[in-house]
């Protein structure tokens, strides 16, 4: 199995990249958010993992090892393929998922494109046993009834749960905990 790739990125696409490997272009598909951090020429480090079916060998990149162990084993859930796993790693952070799971929440996932209410329960319950690290529950614990009640009215404005979360994290330590101060404050950092 390929486990990792080192070399230049000759060429960038929607969510895959084409990495130079000893002479050898390799297309590897990405998350989105990976994709856009890279230009090419880079010289570019990727945690893979390889799928092979019976009329193709699809390669899959991430920037850390977390991220790789979560993609496969999103894979182990019934109904999920490696673009749905991918679409979920493209659009929700690894916090994120933990808190969906740990939080009970399992709405947040059917957010994401190609998962719906069904596939998210089922992901949630199956992750629930198998997605335990240490600070999980921290990590859960350390998002306040405010950011949830904010993450919601962002995401029903329309806003990706990326960017909702993004703007959250970044309000600063001393912000109000009054809903809709901070409320106002992240669409401040939206816009």
């Amino acid at each position: 199995m390929i486990s990792s790739l080192l070399g230049e990125l000759q060429q960038k696409e929607e969510n895959a990249l084409v990495i130079a490997v000893g002479g050898v272009g390799l297309r590897v598909s990405v998350p989105k958010g990976l994709a856009d951090k890279l230009t090419v020429g880079d010289k570019v480090f990727v945690h893979t993992h390889l799928i092979v079916r019976e009329n193709e060998l699809s390669l899959y990149g991430f920037e850390s090892a977390e991220d790789r162990k979560l993609f496969t084993t999103l894979l182990g859930v019934d109904g999920v393929g490696p673009k749905v796993a991918l679409s979920v790693l493209s659009t929700l952070t690894i916090d994120a998922i933990q808190r969906a799971i740990f939080s009970d929440e399992p709405d947040l996932l059917s957010r994401v494109p190609g998962v719906g209410k069904k596939t998210a329960q089922k992901m949630a319950l199956y992750l629930k046993d198998r997605l335990k690290p240490a600070d999980a529950l921290a990590r859960v614990a350390s998002m306040s009834d405010a950011d949830s009640e904010v993450l919601a009215a962002l995401t029903a404005l329309g806003y990706s749960v990326v960017e909702a979360q993004s703007a959250i994290q970044s309000l600063a330590k001393d912000a109000p905990q009054d809903v809709e101060e901070r409320l106002r404050l992240a669409l401040q950092n939206l816009g």
